[in-house]
């Protein structure tokens, strides 16, 4: 497989709900680094695997309405828990919407899988890796 990764971070506060979560009940910040990769198979006629810049710009836009926010008070993630884990999907579910409009240089079914990692130290981080996920209508325009 081929690979491109691009980077970019946010900075959040949340709170979790639930005994499993200790202290973190309680609202906290944290800062994540962000890390997207695309992987494909084989590269295109250009001999990229997607448009590095607007991968970046992608990444860039999906982060910004969560940046510097509590995410207890985004009305998208009303009741969840947004773990590390969660984000991960979230932000691939965004990457994802972006990779089947062709917004990375690349038709959408030429992209394998997307992995979306944020690491919240130096210690620990979080990642999920799947297919491009389906268009909720079941239409896809890559």
């Amino acid at each position: 497989m081929f690979a491109v990764e691009v980077r970019d971070h946010i900075m959040i506060a949340h709170s979790f709900t639930g005994s499993l979560f200790g202290p973190a009940q309680a609202l906290h910040g944290a800062t994540f680094v962000v890390d997207a990769a695309f992987l494909a198979k084989t590269l295109d006629a250009n001999g990229v695997v997607i448009d590095i810049g607007r991968a970046h710009e992608a990444l860039k836009s999906i982060l910004a309405p969560l940046n510097y926010r509590n995410l207890d008070d985004v009305e998208e993630f009303a009741g969840i828990n947004t773990t590390t884990e969660f984000l991960t999907g979230h932000i691939h579910a965004k990457l994802s919407e972006v990779a089947r409009a062709g917004g990375l240089g690349r038709p959408g079914n030429e992209i394998g899988s997307i992995r979306v990692t944020l690491s919240e130290s130096h210690v620990a981080r979080a990642w999920y890796e799947a297919p491009i996920a389906p268009h909720p209508s079941g239409q896809d325009n890559g």
